[in-house]
Order: C-alpha cells, then sequence, then structure tokens
C-alpha cells in the first residue's frame, strides 16, 4: 500500500536490511526512512522496539524520492523486523551540562580526537552500554518512558545522598533536586545500580556513610553500589584541588564499608555495596571471595575484575593440568620459548604471580612481565585501559619481549586496533619488532594465549 504525499517528518534513516528479514521482503532499502510505527512518531530506539514487538505492526517508510509506502506486518511477537539505522540509538546522544569536580574528561590532555572530549550523560546509554548517569539530563518525560517500558537496569552516578554536596560537586544547582528521580524508580520497581566517586575531604568519612545509610532505604530495587577512588591525572591545572587517598585512607574506606556489608548481610542477604580493587591494593589487603561480590554487578567500575580474573585462571589451570596439554621441554625441541605481558601498575602483581604459575605448569617457556608506568596522564592513574601506545613503546622499546607481546585487549578503542592515543597495533608491532596478541579480559583467556603463544 502506497502514498504519494511528500511532506512527511523526517523519520529516522535505514542504513542496513538484514538479508531474508522481514524488512527485505517488504522491499525495504538503505536510505529509506522509517517515519512512524503504528502511527505514532518514534523518537529513539527504545519507542522502535516497543512498537514494533506486537504481531501486527504497521510501517511507515519513506523513499529517497520522497514516496511514502505503508506496510503491513504480521508476524511473531518479538520477531524483528530486520532493520538497522544510521544512528544506533535512532537520536541525538545527550551530553552532560554539569561541570563535575572529578570529571576525568576535564582532566584530558589537549589535541586528542573530538570524541575523547565529549560528556555524555544519557540514560539510554545507561540501558544500552552501561554507561553511569547522574540523573541531571533526565525530564519527566524521560521517566515516564523508563516506567512505560520497564527500562532495566539503569546505572546511576550518586556520589552522594546530601542533596547541597551534590550540587557542590556536579556544580549543578539542580542536581540535589535530581536524586528526587531515584524515589519514582524505585515505586516502579526499575532494577537500579549505583556508583560512588570518593574524593578525598569531600564525599568521604561521615558523608560516605549517610550516603550508604539513604542507599541502603532502596534494596532490593537497588541493586548494588560501588565506591571507586576518583581518578587524578596530571592535567588538572585550574580544576578543583583534590588530593590522592593514602594507604591509611584506603584502610578506613575498607573498614565503613565492611562493616556495612555485614550489616546489610544479615539483613538482605546481599553485599550490596562495593569497594573497587584499587582500595585493597592501596591498603595491602587480600581481595574478598569471588562469592562476596554479588554475581559481579560492578565489574565495569573494577570491582572483582582481579578477584574473577584470578578464579578464572585457577580454574583454567586446574583444566589444563586435567587435559594433559602441557608440554614437556624435550618434546617441544628443547629450546626456551620466551613470551612477554605487559600491563598497568594496578594488575601488575596479579598478573606476575598468573605468569609464575603458568612458567611452573608448562615446562620450557619464559614469560617477562612489565609494568607500564602511565606517563602520558601522570603516574597516579595506574589502570590498563588507559595506557597508551607511546608509554608501551617507549617503556618496552630496550626490553626482552621474546617472539610476542601479549596485551589486554581494554588496552584499545573498542573495536579497534588502536590505542587511546590513535597508535595502532601494527605501528606498535613495527616499532617494538615484536608480533602483538591482543587477549581478552577472562583469566581463561589469558592461559589460552599462553598456551598458543607456547
Amino acid at each position: 500500500m502506497k502514498s504519494g504525499n511528500k511532506n512527511g517528518p523526517k523519520g529516522h534513516v535505514i542504513s542496513k536490511v538484514l538479508p531474508e528479514s522481514i524488512a527485505a521482503e517488504l522491499e525495504i532499502e538503505p536510505g529509506d526512512r522509517l517515519l512512524t510505527v503504528n502511527h505514532e512518531k518514534i523518537e529513539d530506539i527504545f519507542d522502535y522496539q516497543y512498537y514494533t514487538t506486537d504481531e501486527y505492526v504497521e510501517l511507515l517508510v519513506e523513499k529517497p524520492d520522497g514516496e511514502q509506502w505503508v506496510l503491513e506486518v504480521e508476524k511473531e511477537a518479538d520477531e524483528e523486523i530486520g532493520i538497522e539505522f544510521e544512528n544506533g540509538l535512532m537520536d541525538d546522544y545527550k551530553s552532560c551540562h554539569n561541570k563535575c569536580i572529578f570529571c576525568f574528561i576535564d582532566q584530558m590532555p589537549p589535541g586528542m580526537r573530538p570524541t575523547l572530549y565529549f560528556k555524555d550523560d544519557d540514560s539510554r546509554l545507561s540501558f544500552l552500554q552501561g554507561n553511569y548517569v547522574t540523573l541531571t539530563n533526565m525530564s519527566d518525560h524521560d521517566i515516564d518512558r523508563i516506567i512505560r517500558y520497564h527500562l532495566s537496569p539503569i546505572n546511576i552516578s550518586f556520589q552522594t545522598m546530601n542533596p547541597d554536596l551534590r550540587c557542590r560537586m556536579l556544580n549543578n544547582r539542580f542536581a540535589g533536586e535530581a536524586l528526587k528521580k531515584v524515589e519514582r524508580l524505585y515505586q516502579a520497581e526499575i532494577a537500579m545500580n549505583g556508583q560512588i566517586v570518593l574524593c578525598k575531604g569531600v564525599n568521604d568519612g561521615e558523608e560516605l556513610a549517610f550516603s550508604i545509610r539513604r542507599l541502603m532505604e532502596y534494596i532490593p530495587v537497588l541493586e548494588s553500589v560501588s565506591v571507586v577512588p576518583v581518578g587524578l591525572s596530571k592535567y588538572r591545572e585550574g580544576l578543583y584541588p583534590l588530593e590522592p587517598f593514602t594507604r591509611e585512607d584506603a584502610e578506613k574506606v575498607l573498614d565503613m564499608i565492611h562493616g556495612f556489608r555485614q550489616e546489610i548481610f544479615k539483613r538482605h542477604g546481599i553485599r550490596f555495596i562495593h569497594a573497587s580493587d584499587e582500595w585493597y591494593l592501596l591498603a595491602g589487603r587480600e581481595l574478598p571471595p569471588g562469592e562476596s561480590y554479588d554475581g559481579y554487578l560492578q565489574l565495569e567500575n573494577g570491582v572483582g575484575m582481579l578477584r574473577l580474573l584470578m578464579d578464572e585462571f585457577d580454574d583454567a589451570c586446574k583444566k589444563l593440568k586435567a587435559s594433559a596439554r602441557t608440554v614437556p621441554q624435550e618434546e617441544s625441541g628443547g629450546g626456551l620459548k620466551e613470551i612477554s605481558m605487559a600491563t598497568g601498575k594496578l594488575a601488575y602483581p596479579t598478573i606476575l604471580q598468573m605468569a609464575g604459575r603458568l612458567m611452573e605448569l608448562i615446562p620450557g617457556i619464559r614469560i617477562h612481565v612489565y609494568e607500564i608506568t602511565n606517563y602520558f596522564f601522570g603516574e597516579m592513574i595506574t589502570v590498563s585501559g588507559l595506557l597508551t601506545g607511546k608509554d608501551l613503546i617507549g617503556q618496552l622499546k630496550e626490553k626482552d619481549l621474546g617472539d610476542t607481546l601479549l596485551l589486554p585487549q581494554n588496552m584499545l578503542r573498542s573495536g579497534e586496533d588502536v590505542f587511546l592515543d590513535d597508535v595502532t597495533v601494527r605501528e606498535a608491532e613495527k616499532a617494538l619488532q615484536v608480533k602483538i596478541d591482543i587477549v581478552k579480559s577472562s583469566g581463561y583467556d589469558f592461559v589460552e594465549a599462553v598456551m598458543r603463544n607456547r
């Protein structure tokens, strides 16, 4: 069924039609525009997904010449139409209007690619990509849609539950009022996860205890809250004067958090409040056992990442022994196979220990492990995910790298063979004269990478 109306709304440009899909059968093509679904204008991907789940769907599609087609679709419930859009969100991203005292993007050096300076604060990316949002960018309309579509979980950057302090930390006079939106989400049973970026002398101490108490009121809808130390780069000129945490500070933070965890576990059967791995390493304390992380809900915040890595590594080593995949030195030609690994300061002690165990398990292999200091952002940045190709090359140039250099995948831009500073893996290989093997984040992948390069 077709219409000649050429004055329709802008709509959403279709970039891809999946082969043998409903859309392909309807002769929808890349370059067409989706105008409405069931006579409803589509605001973004959530509207599209909501309105296309029915067994009967009516699409209004506009061709490049302006001709409009009304297409009636009968399908199975939840069956995909088979179209993708130029913009995966089907809308512009909402940027952050806060001026948070701890914002890492404000601490970026000049001259990097423009996308690295974009501050997103879009609730939709919380559902799609797990991003954390401050709620200051969310309107009542946004909340209504979340509740209507029952979108969850939503990840929230709380920072503090003191409204006045939150206004000061975010430099936004509406930041305290935005916390009231949490109550609406709680009443609608929209699952939430939270984050507190802890700043020394600002939202720690009694303020942290107050925030945890308030957040406990939202259990179990609020499933977890992580406490992470503020990241401080060397590019802080003109910014709020924040100080790094000391070992004594870390011990106090952990004592408080573990006190709350015991109380919460007795009442609710979950730990709820979690300290990121940095706190344990800074305090010189052992990481908690895997079962205490409530299913690792906060991995992206560095909560339990090292514990999970070690537990997976232990299991992989047991399986390796059981499968008799170790190779006696005489069977591998009698020579010594050398490989190398590089990581940030945070994970270095763990990776070094794991490499030692593998050398005991696999005769005839030597693994060199190198700790890379982050000179690009500053030595207080210790995670491998913020290391650059320039630092990597500069510090490994004269090192014994063996036949292969293993690097963690989080050093690279998502889905690309490029470091944060736009140095490519190929450029690093050429500069270091070694083959680079990118290793995924799990302990199983760690062992498998060593085995395939032995």
